[in-house]
């Protein structure tokens, strides 16, 4: 049984059948993009604006990264304010809408027919998103232990409400015009809204929890969680007006600066909350998901290099602007997902299998429901791939995109494989 009685609480307030299906969806979404990612590799080698790089990217934004942050964001709110989640009902709709609104959006942007399709899945995404926003706001308020990395939550859903908000605004403007400029205008603001609003804050937010837990680690900084959050709505509350009003693009050195700043001062965090570790021995799972962490700064460097390129050309580089994309979503988001989801659902499962018979004889370790051994070569397919298919961008290589979304997708096979050998986990008493 679990080992440690602060892993024990991931477990403790959420029910399994709330939890398990938006990993079930997260995980058979990051399949379907990488079956994408191969059928589509040419795309990578044109213009980012093209209907199968809008699908892709939806489908990794919304059906992977965001459903698996909203599953475990209902397992892990309760351990942050040490209460109960406000309402499953509501989070039994978050899902049955997001899961009804994504494919229907994607589905829009793949044949590119943003009427009814897309309009219609992304007035269900909304709907999603409020309704755990509403379920974080109450459940905030009802929680007598509020602190930081539950702010960091909250904070980050409300972004996340706006950026879909603004999403589903740029998707009507292509058939009714209902904003002042053609949608590609607000494509960076939409964009960096979900990027850094909703998943920089939200994993920065867990991540400074569920980090030392896992680590065993005694480190912990308030005040300097408190500047970081401070430091990345200031960054971008001053990248939204920029953008708004169309001001001198020099001026968006200010809002990058403000959030490299605040990116080294996680990273800092994070280094001193693994050299004051208990555990010295770190396992495979938190390996990659401290990888992630380093793997922060290769679409800041793009970042920073497209701003530049803007700058001396008035345009973006194609490939670089690619390239970020690509290494937001299947490089950082998908690094942390990978290893943090063998932190956080072998418990889950654990406690639905085998919570009743806790105490009343042996039970195997959570870490034994899954396979070491798929999780490697997941690990090293995925991360070949990545590598590779970051190079195919560059030279514009189909035949090494083609290669690479192969490696991909067969990490994707494997982490379905494992997952489902998880949750499909029966004891054998």
């Amino acid at each position: 049984m679990p080992s440690s009685s602060n892993t024990e609480n991931l477990v403790q307030n959420t029910s399994y059948k709330v939890v398990l299906p938006f990993y079930i969806y997260a995980a058979l979404a990051f399949l379907v993009s990488c079956m994408m990612l191969f059928t589509s590799s040419a795309s990578f080698t044109q213009h980012y604006f093209n209907p199968q790089t809008l699908a892709i990217t939806h489908t990794m934004a919304l059906g992977w990264g965001t459903m698996m942050i909203l599953g475990a964001g209902h397992q892990l709110l309760p351990v942050l304010i040490e209460g109960k989640l406000f309402s499953n009902l509501l989070a039994y709709l978050s899902f049955i809408f997001a899961a009804t609104g994504i494919p229907l959006l994607v589905y829009g942007f793949y044949i590119f027919n943003l009427t009814w399709p897309a309009q219609f899945g992304g007035i269900l995404i909304n709907l999603a998103i409020f309704c755990f926003l509403i379920n974080i706001a109450v459940s905030l308020e009802k929680s007598k232990h509020e602190n930081v990395h539950a702010l960091f939550v909250f904070t980050a859903t409300l972004w996340l409400f706006v950026t879909t908000a603004v999403g589903l605004l740029l998707v009507y403007n292509f058939t009714y015009n209902v904003l002042p400029e053609n949608s590609l205008k607000y494509l960076s603001l939409h964009a960096h809204l979900g990027i850094v609003g909703w998943f920089l804050l939200m994993v920065i937010g867990v991540g400074s929890r569920l980090i030392p837990m896992f680590l065993i680690s005694k480190y912990t900084n308030t005040k300097l969680l408190w500047t970081i959050y401070i430091l990345i709505n200031a960054g971008l509350i001053s990248f939204m007006v920029i953008n708004i009003y169309m001001l001198q693009p020099a001026l968006y050195i200010f809002p990058v600066g403000i959030i490299v700043a605040s990116l080294f001062l996680f990273g800092y965090y994070c280094m001193k909350a693994y050299r004051e570790r208990i555990r010295k021995q770190v396992d495979e799972q938190m390996k990659i998901s401290l990888l992630s962490v380093v793997m922060m700064a290769l679409p800041l460097l793009l970042l920073i290099s497209t701003i530049a390129s803007i700058l001396s050309a008035d345009t973006p580089n194609t490939q670089v602007v690619l390239l970020y994309g690509f290494s937001v979503f299947f490089g950082w988001i998908t690094a942390l997902i990978l290893g943090m989801t063998f932190k956080t659902l072998p418990f889950i499962v654990w406690n639905k299998v085998y919570h009743l018979k806790a105490g009343l004889g042996k039970t195997p370790n959570p870490k034994d429901l899954f396979s070491d051994k798929l999780f490697t070569a997941m690990a090293i397919t995925y991360i070949s791939g990545f590598i590779l298919f970051a190079a195919g961008i560059l030279i514009s290589s189909i035949l090494l995109l083609k290669l690479a979304a192969v490696l991909l997708l067969l990490a994707a096979l494997l982490y379905n494989w494992n997952v489902f050998k998880l949750i499909l986990h029966k004891s054998e008493n």
